[in-house]
């Protein structure tokens, strides 16, 4: 049954906004329980109008697991990308047996029903992995940018990996971007090994923008002073293999992160989840503005 719904009254983690003609559709992390309940599937809404994005016409039922799919748990993170005239979930993973990765979903229609593309993650099996998004440089090769994560090798990463042009295996070797160690904003917690050392840093959430001046601009996610924060990576170069330097300070700094760029009225407008809690999470944006030092909130810029 389909319900007109304040956005304050879904729950939703990793808020993703994607257009098509003058519709704005959210998709995201919308299991009740995303942390250890069995995955359900994923959610989608469409804008119904009012200030603010307030109302959202939904749910739609995008995704719910086949027979026989490989995942049951962690049902993270999904990204809405249209490629060659098909739509593309990018979402995470995990079961028994198998490490988190990210699988590539396809669908002929924006609201799915999307099925796995393949019969595996497309992330390296030996890895644990989440959140991928895909990235198209300027020959128009696919590339798959993730995270190995934290919780396997402490500094958590961000790796590139190029894609088949139908986007269902993997070409050449894993190309790490940068560790979260690398941002003087993201802080360190223990490590998950039971050794005590606190070194261990969060990489989450990559998605890539492309600036008018050229630069490769990257959000992604980490813990900084003041709890779950998002901050910028920039290639000067342009390109996706940097290299990468980071900005001092987080674009988002308080309990809020794992967003991604989006467009309305020709302004630019960054999402992301807060509070950073379950069930509590909702969907919040700013408006942000591109500078020389990546994207910055426009009510921070003087």
């Amino acid at each position: 049954m389909l319900l007109m719904i304040d956005r304050k009254n879904i729950q939703i983690r990793d808020p993703f906004i994607f257009k098509e003609g003058g519709d704005y559709y959210l998709f995201g992390t919308t299991d009740t329980n995303p942390w250890n309940a069995k995955g359900v599937g994923f959610n989608a809404y469409r804008y119904a109008g009012g200030p603010d994005f307030q109302m959202w016409e939904g749910p739609f039922s995008v995704f719910t697991p086949p027979e026989g799919f490989w995942g049951t748990h962690d049902f993270w993170a999904p990204e809405l990308h249209l490629y060659k005239d098909k739509y593309y979930l990018f979402a995470t993973f995990m079961a028994e047996g198998y490490n988190r990765g990210t699988q590539i979903l396809v669908s002929d229609h924006i609201l799915g029903p999307f099925l796995p593309l393949t019969d595996k993650a497309t992330t390296p099996s030996e890895w644990m992995c989440l959140d991928g998004t895909l990235f198209v440089d300027g020959e128009e090769k696919p590339w798959i940018i993730y995270c190995h994560e934290w919780v396997q090798i402490h500094d958590g990463k961000i790796v590139a990996q190029q894609l088949s042009s139908d986007l269902k295996k993997p070409v050449g070797e894993p190309i790490v971007l940068f560790g979260a160690a690398s941002a003087p904003w993201s802080i360190p917690r223990e490590r998950r090994d039971g050794s005590g050392i606190v070194d261990a840093r969060i990489t989450d959430g990559p998605f890539m923008h492309r600036q008018k001046d050229g630069k490769l601009v990257m959000l992604w996610s980490s813990i900084g002073t003041r709890g779950y924060a998002m901050g910028c990576a920039i290639s000067d170069s342009g390109s996706i293999i940097g290299p990468w330097r980071q900005t001092e300070e987080p674009l988002i700094a308080t309990d809020g992160g794992h967003g991604m760029i989006f467009e309305k009225d020709e302004k630019l407008f960054v999402t992301f989840h807060s509070p950073n809690k379950t069930p509590h999470e909702r969907f919040h944006y700013v408006e942000v503005i591109e500078t020389s030092d990546g994207l910055k909130e426009r009510n921070d810029v003087n």
